[in-house]
C-alpha cells in the first residue's frame, strides 16, 4: 500500500475524511469564512500503520500526535518520503522530552507553563531549530486538564516572548465534555485577539463546525475520521 495511490484507499475511513471535509467547507460557507482558511488535522494517535498508510492516501498531510515517544515511532521512518507533512504535538509535554519533541515536531501546541518555555528556548538554542507554538488554555479551569488558566494566560503569552524570545503563534483549547464549547471557544477568541494571534486550534468530532463558527483555524480530528479509537 503506497501513501500517494487514492485506489489504496480503504472506502470506509476515505468516506470519512470526505465528509469530514464537506462538513467543514459547508460550516466555512455558512460563518462567511473561506475553507482554505481551516486546516483539519487528523489525530493520529494510537492508530495502527494500515489506517495511517489510508488517510495518508487521500491527500491528508497534517497530524496531531499526544505523545513524543508514541509519534517518533509512527512517524519517524516515513518523514523523508513524505513531503509536505506536517506533524503537531496536542498532548501535554514534559520538559525531559523537549528535546525529541523539537526534533520532531513542527508546531507544539500544549505550552502552558513558564518552565517548559523556558526548555523549549534551551532547546531551540541548542539545536538551532524551533518548533511553532501554541499555547494551551484550560478554559474550564479543569483540574485533571493541562492548560494555561484563563486568567494567567496573558503573562504566560508575555514571557514566552519577552523572557524566553519565543514565537507564539496562537492558542489551544479542549472544552469541558459535559458543557456548551462554544463560550470557551469565544473566550479562546477573545484572548487570541487581545495579544495579536492568529492561530486558534480548537473543536475536535463533536464540536469542530461550533468551533468554526467561533474562529477556528484548525480543528483537530480523531473519531470522525478513522472510527473509535485503538486504546494503547
Amino acid at each position: 500500500m503506497t501513501p500517494s495511490s487514492p485506489a489504496s484507499a480503504s472506502p470506509s475511513i476515505a468516506e470519512r475524511v470526505a465528509e469530514v471535509r464537506a462538513r467543514i467547507d459547508a460550516a466555512c460557507r455558512a460563518a462567511g469564512r473561506d475553507p482554505a482558511d481551516v486546516v483539519l488535522t487528523a489525530v493520529s494517535k494510537t492508530q495502527e500503520p494500515e489506517a495511517i498508510d489510508t488517510i495518508l492516501a487521500t491527500g491528508q498531510r497534517v497530524f496531531g500526535e499526544n505523545r513524543v515517544q508514541e509519534a517518533q515511532g509512527r512517524w519517524t521512518d516515513r518523514i523523508a518520503g513524505l513531503p509536505g507533512l506536517e506533524l503537531r504535538l496536542i498532548g501535554p509535554l514534559q520538559t525531559n522530552k523537549v528535546e525529541d519533541a523539537a526534533a520532531l515536531f513542527d508546531v507544539i501546541e500544549t505550552l502552558d507553563r513558564e518552565k517548559l518555555a523556558w526548555a523549549l528556548a534551551e532547546a531551540a538554542e541548542k539545536r538551532g531549530r524551533s518548533p511553532r507554538l501554541l499555547v494551551q488554555v484550560n478554559t474550564g479551569a479543569e483540574p485533571q486538564k493541562a492548560g494555561v488558566l484563563p486568567d494567567a494566560a496573558d503573562a504566560l503569552i508575555a514571557a514566552a516572548r519577552e523572557t524566553y524570545g519565543l514565537t507564539v503563534e496562537g492558542l489551544m483549547c479542549i472544552p469541558p465534555a459535559d458543557k456548551d464549547a462554544e463560550p470557551h471557544f469565544a473566550m479562546l477568541r477573545g484572548l487570541a485577539e487581545r495579544n495579536g494571534l492568529s492561530v486558534l486550534s480548537m473543536g475536535m468530532s463533536g464540536d469542530y463546525e461550533t468551533a468554526i463558527r467561533c474562529g477556528a483555524t484548525h480543528v483537530r480530528v480523531g473519531t470522525a475520521l478513522f472510527g473509535e479509537r485503538n486504546r494503547p
